[in-house]
């Protein structure tokens, strides 16, 4: 070869060259996906985004080889439009399901589970399983009863196991988890989610059953992984941790000191009663933790972590005022006791930092890189198009998102043309806009008295103290033009907004 003219030389180099890398590129396989969401986990209850109090050595262990995303917002103030943003790649000005509305107040023909996704919505799921990958969802659903159009199987899974209703979801020893459209019994005597307020002893036996359902849906999730191990697949795990009621096994308690809980919580707010409440909701978020690492380490027992991406994330933030004169939040959740806002304002329910603001980690070796953190506002819906990305899929057209997908990999900030949004009917009617480092938000939208506009600087006022709405009405007037064009009708799930919609 070295006696050939040069300019040939360059030519065979320029060929063998392209044929290494096309044989390398044709080598390397679609990368899996592993989404893995949290049940109403606030944004400092893990031990890498400043909790003190919880262990979580296998999230912050992901967080150390990956990328934590420190403005990162879920779709909604609560499960369901959460879920659907994320599943859609839909703001909540056009999402289909903005509110957690029960699919039995819009259908007598379901006896569980929430308002369905209609066939015409496209998802996540459903983009993957069109390209070949093999699709499973554990965990609970929310979008759509069984046989209805928003049927997990009908939205790109092969193999749904879990909760389809999010009321049912409120027990950890339910009466029955669904493997696709079959009922697979769990509990011959299931424990309710929801008791009355007890005055005598409370006990933690007493509503300690005899499967704990977070076992059969990791366990699921572990059988899927070492099946599809040698083909691109697509993983969706909703855990129902560390959402109310909270009746965790007693040995998961046990690891938590007594002297934190002098009295007990009573069931005053809701749900469930525990001797224990504050070991009890610690002991829910270490088990999350350990869900986590038990995933980890199945991908690596099945050789397929060095391409897989895995994503954590939670579908809002943790749980919000029970009822007045207590010191616990529903459930028996004191955040307080957890700093688990980590000083943002607000909870679940609400359009405050505390409520959408979720604690968020993106991992993968040799692309994502480690220990770092991010500090770029996203949100639920830049997911779907994220993932595309990753995966080398064609996008649906008319995405509220943008792909994060070269950021996570080292590379710029996407530049978004329609500013982040939330459209929430519900806790009395919220409406909230993200403009550069301002935050607009609107409360009491379904009262006799609409809440004016607040405006909040997040680059020097993330505790959202200081309202400057009157500095800027220039902001309110960007916002509302925003809102006329960006809120499409809804029916199922009105909202009147003032100065927007007639």
């Amino acid at each position: 070869m070295t006696n050939l003219p040069l300019p040939l030389l360059s030519l065979v180099i320029a060929v063998a060259l392209h044929s290494a890398t096309t044989t390398a590129s044709a080598a390397q396989p679609p990368p899996n996906v592993v989404f893995i969401l949290a049940d109403d986990l606030g944004w400092g209850e893990l031990g890498c985004f400043g909790q003190k109090k919880i262990p979580t050595p296998h999230l912050d262990r992901l967080a150390a080889q990956g990328t934590r995303l420190t403005q990162h917002y879920s779709g909604a103030p609560v499960c369901a439009p959460s879920r659907c943003v994320l599943m859609t790649g839909k703001h909540l000005g056009h999402a289909e399901i903005r509110g957690n509305k029960k699919a039995t107040s819009t259908s007598k023909e379901f006896t569980e589970g929430q308002h369905p996704l209609s066939a015409a919505a496209i998802t996540l799921a459903q983009l993957f399983q069109q390209a070949g990958y093999k699709t499973a969802a554990m965990g609970k659903w929310g979008l759509g009863p069984v046989g209805s159009t928003g049927d997990p199987n009908k939205k790109g899974f092969d193999l749904f196991f879990g909760y389809n209703c999010q009321s049912v979801a409120h027990s950890f020893y339910p009466a029955h988890l669904w493997r696709n459209s079959e009922k697979i019994p769990l509990n011959a005597k299931p424990i309710s989610g929801h008791q009355t307020p007890l005055e005598g002893d409370v006990r933690m036996e007493t509503y300690i059953g005899q499967n704990y359902a977070s076992d059969s849906i990791l366990a699921e999730a572990e059988r899927f992984i070492a099946q599809n191990a040698q083909h691109p697949f697509f993983l969706y795990l909703p855990f129902t941790e560390p959402h109310v009621a909270m009746h965790p096994p007693a040995a998961s308690v046990d690891r938590f000191p007594k002297e934190w809980d002098p009295e007990p919580y009573r069931g005053e707010s809701g749900y469930l009663p525990h001797p224990r409440p504050h070991a009890a909701y610690a002991a829910m978020i270490s088990d999350l933790d350990s869900h986590v690492g038990r995933i980890m380490d199945a991908l690596e027992k099945n050789h397929a972590a060095s391409h897989t991406l895995v994503l954590f994330s939670s579908d809002n933030g943790t749980t919000h005022p029970g009822k007045p004169g207590t010191r616990f939040h529903i459930g028996g959740v004191d955040p307080f006791f957890f700093n688990s806002t980590a000083g943002l304002r607000g909870f679940k329910g609400s359009v405050y930092e505390g409520g959408i603001r979720v604690p968020t980690i993106a991992w993968m070796p040799g692309r994502i890189p480690a220990g770092r953190s991010d500090d770029t506002p996203s949100f639920f819906a830049d997911w779907l198009p994220t993932l595309c990305d990753a995966a080398s899929l064609p996008p649906p057209a008319h995405l509220d998102g943008v792909s994060l997908w070269q950021r996570l990999t080292g590379g710029p900030a996407p530049t978004r043309a329609t500013p982040m949004l939330w459209i929430f009917p519900e806790y009395g009617g919220q409406i909230a806009v993200r403009i550069r480092d301002f935050k607009l938000l609107r409360q009491r939208l379904a009262t006799k008295n609409p809440g004016p506009w607040e405006i909040y600087d997040l680059a020097s006022d993330r505790s959202e103290k200081n309202d400057i709405a009157s500095k800027h009405p220039e902001l309110i007037s960007q916002a509302e033009a925003l809102l006329r064009r960006e809120v499409s009708p809804n029916p199922t799930f009105p909202i009147a907004i003032p100065g927007v919609t007639p």
